[in-house]
């Protein structure tokens, strides 16, 4: 017998998404005002997605290796010793291990709650958005290798200004009584103690282990899927629409202005980090600087709405503001770098 349910409004929405919604609107847009580019954005697009199908696989393997193993587990180390090898450690490892916002949330939650020192979480927090497995594959295939491995680094060594900076004045007001509440230690997706296990690398002998794989890698598939597709096809609105003299007279050239702007744009601008790749390749074959490359997509990652209201949830706002001055003084000076590399 036929199901002739009829499903409410609210069961519908569950089936879109902000990325798909967004990516169909655009070529929505394009159809409505000029037809005859409908097709070659599409082309586009399809294409750059195959070109770095081999990325993404490689970044749902990993990513779902990590998860099915338990190797997140390893982070909880980075947290326990001598303060300044605490901070060092976590901004080290911050980038290393994926994790969901229910995850990272109770996890530093009971970090706090059990005292661990802020300069260390504040390094982990900073460098954790900006670097992970699935992020540098993408990174790599989208741009460059060498410029993954300096964004790498330049996550690291954020990480570090900002647990460091939180260490030297960790006895001044802004710092003082960090916290909205007293944490708890319990959290969502019947996290208990998060990070607590030891990991099992050889996780295919255990059934909840492999259900995890599979699910992590369809999961992580389909996330990097949809926003991929909505940054390429942007990405070929933008090499049709955007005139290529006006990003190199905005964001091109080897001055400190174009880092500094690059990093104040990104800020608020920022989409994520997989689908920044695409948008900053193209915007550097359009003229934008590497310096400026580099400084949007460190401050935007930082400040990008999972990696922010995980710090907003937890501490308060005069905290979450040195937060983002940590992310927005390292990405600058990352940027600068970067440009006298380059």
């Amino acid at each position: 017998m036929a199901d002739t349910t009829t499903q409410t409004p609210q069961e519908w929405r569950k089936y879109l998404d902000g990325a798909w919604i967004a990516s169909a609107s655009v070529l929505l847009i394009v159809a409505i005002l000029d037809p005859a580019q409908l097709w070659p954005t599409v082309q586009f697009a399809a294409s750059a997605l195959l070109g770095t199908a081999p990325f993404i696989a490689f970044a749902v393997l990993a990513v779902a290796y990590l998860k099915a193993t338990g190797a997140e587990n390893l982070l909880a180390k980075a947290f326990e010793g001598n303060p300044a090898r605490m901070i060092v450690m976590a901004a080290l490892l911050g980038g290393l291990s994926p994790f969901c916002s229910c995850e990272v949330i109770p996890f530093i939650a009971a970090l706090l709650a059990v005292g661990a020192p802020l300069g260390a979480v504040m390094a982990f927090w900073l460098a954790s958005p900006l670097m992970d497995p699935a992020m540098f594959a993408i990174t790599t295939g989208a741009i460059s290798l060498e410029f993954a491995l300096a964004k790498t680094v330049a996550a690291v060594a954020l990480g570090m200004l900002g647990g460091f900076g939180t260490l030297m004045l960790a006895g001044t007001p802004v710092f003082a009584d960090p916290l909205r509440e007293k944490p708890s230690v319990s959290g969502c997706c019947g996290v208990k103690q998060p990070f607590s296990a030891t990991p099992v690398w050889r996780f295919w002998t255990q059934a909840p282990r492999r259900d995890t794989f599979r699910s992590t890698a369809l999961e992580n598939a389909v996330f990097l899927l949809k926003w991929l597709t909505l940054a390429y096809v942007i990405e070929a609105v933008m090499v049709h629409y955007m005139p290529a003299d006006l990003i190199a007279t905005v964001l091109g050239g080897t001055g400190i202005g174009t880092v500094i702007l690059g990093a104040l744009v990104g800020m608020p601008a920022y989409l994520n980090g997989y689908a920044a790749a695409p948008l900053v390749a193209e915007l550097l074959d359009q003229g934008m600087s590497n310096g400026a490359a580099m400084s949007f997509m460190l401050a935007g990652g930082v400040s990008c709405i999972p990696a922010a209201i995980a710090v907003w949830a937890l501490v308060k706002p005069r905290v979450f503001a040195a937060y983002l001055g940590f992310a927005l003084a390292g990405s600058v000076l990352a940027g600068i770098t970067w440009q006298m590399l380059t």
